[in-house]
């Protein structure tokens, strides 16, 4: 009965991989929006019609958008801009994001679709995901928008893994898209099967820039002898061995900085305590953040947190803004700001999260291991996961942070050798049971080796 059960299960799991034509989604994709002549339209409108998660904000936007002028807030005529977004996989059958537009007098499906969305999405998609009269929309109504998006595909190039929804103008053609982004033109139409790169108002996917203004790959090398090496000057395990670290994409900041930002690291600014030091809160050079002061002893852990996570860019990973170390040790992060998973799990001055929020944060720091996990050269293992260690943000989005006791191995190693480490009621149980309760080390191995058979 069991084995019967079994193979109705997998017949299940394989019925559903043969018809599903997506399985998940990509952490970002690209929209190209195009400005008309008229009306003219902000980057504050934008980010209102196109706002998904801290994605979507207008310093992000131009962030993605090197080299092009923006007038104050106001959109250039005739150009095309950026906007970052997540690309999903939406009920098994493609990949897109599904945007809230909230309605105003006069829309139709559309003006929405051409005026609003520039043509990122389609008038069928409208009245696919939406029951309205077309034609008369009720004013402030919430409409479904569904962007298309792509996250590449491995058969064709593992040399690009970010890609762009790009809606054809007039005068658009497949030589002027292979010339604009230096790539060849068979390599654009093998990523659109079929397309007319001359069609107007036809989407079509191509390779997009990173905000650093190159390409991204479709598995990421991070780490290894690239540029995104640091190095430390000695082997010591003390601050003064680390005074001439180097950083890639990361800020320098001075200790006085932190100092007048944090009121002298008072408690008034002080919000929690980890394993390896106290974190503060701060607003540095306009952006709100939360440092680190290391303990001078965890210069290890400090290293490896550095190194993991100035290498490591994830929408589900705490994102590191710097660093400084006169004096002590800190890391400055992005400020989360609802706090840990850990205060709402056991009623610490949080209300519940319903569980379907609180999936959703179990999916969000799945993606974010995952990809530490298996999407980096090398490889890195987080070794510390709990509670206390998934943020949660403004949208009750899951990030998972405090890479103190990461731990890297190389890719093709057939096994993974450490000691273990964490904390106490997070780690495999027959280690937690022996390491608390047995003294004897020679009975405290015996008994592990014998759980573990």
């Amino acid at each position: 009965m069991k084995l019967k059960f079994v193979f109705f299960l997998l017949l299940e799991c394989v019925c559903f991989i043969v018809e599903s034509k997506c399985i998940k989604g990509c952490d970002l994709a690209l929209a190209s929006y195009y400005v008309s002549v008229w009306p003219s339209i902000s980057l504050g409108n934008i980010t209102n019609f196109m706002h998904s998660n801290v994605l979507t904000n207008s310093d992000v936007i131009i962030s993605y958008n090197k080299g092009k002028i923006f007038n104050g807030d106001v959109l250039l005529s005739l150009t095309r801009t950026n906007v970052p977004f997540p690309c999903d996989c939406i009920g098994g059958e493609f990949l897109g994001h599904v945007f809230q537009y909230s309605s105003v007098a006069g829309d139709t499906y559309d003006t929405i679709a051409m005026k609003s969305y520039s043509n990122l999405t389609t008038v069928e998609f409208l009245k696919r995901f939406n029951s309205y009269d077309p034609n008369h929309i009720p004013v402030n109504s919430k409409v479904n928008v569904t962007i298309n998006c792509s996250c590449g595909n491995s058969l064709i190039s593992k040399d690009y893994g970010l890609f762009t929804t790009y809606p054809l103008r007039p005068g658009n053609n497949l030589q002027e898209l292979s010339k604009e982004t230096n790539i060849d033109a068979k390599l654009l139409q093998s990523y659109n099967p079929g397309a007319n790169f001359s069609q107007e108002s036809r989407i079509v996917f191509i390779p997009g820039r990173d905000q650093n203004g190159v390409y991204v790959p479709l598995y990421p090398r991070i780490g290894g002898s690239g540029s995104g090496e640091y190095e430390a000057s000695g082997s010591s395990g003390h601050a003064v061995g680390l005074t001439s670290i180097m950083v890639a994409k990361s800020l320098e900041f001075s200790y006085q900085e932190l100092a007048k930002a944090t009121n002298n690291f008072s408690l008034d600014n002080k919000i929690g305590q980890g394993g390896f030091g106290a974190v503060y809160y701060a607003e540095l050079r306009g952006e709100k953040t939360a440092i680190k002061k290391m303990d001078v002893q965890a210069s290890s852990e400090f290293l490896a947190e550095l190194k993991v996570l100035t290498h490591i860019h994830h929408s589900n990973l705490v994102r590191l803004i710097g660093y400084c170390v006169e004096g002590s040790l800190f890391l400055v992060y992005e400020y989360i700001d609802n706090g840990n998973l850990g205060q709402y799990l056991h009623g610490k001055g949080r209300d519940p999260l319903p569980w379907s929020t609180r999936l959703q944060i179990a999916l969000d720091s799945a993606r974010g291991l995952e990809y530490i996990h298996e999407h980096t050269v090398p490889l890195y293992i987080h070794r510390d996961v709990k509670s206390a260690n998934i943020l949660i943000d403004k949208n009750l989005r899951g990030k998972v942070a405090d890479f103190g006791l990461t731990k890297l191995i190389e890719v093709g190693t057939s096994s993974f050798h450490t000691r273990l480490v964490g904390t106490f009621g997070y780690m495999p149980p027959e280690y937690d049971l022996f390491h608390c309760c047995i003294s004897d080390t020679h009975t405290k191995l015996t008994l592990m080796e014998y759980a573990k058979s």
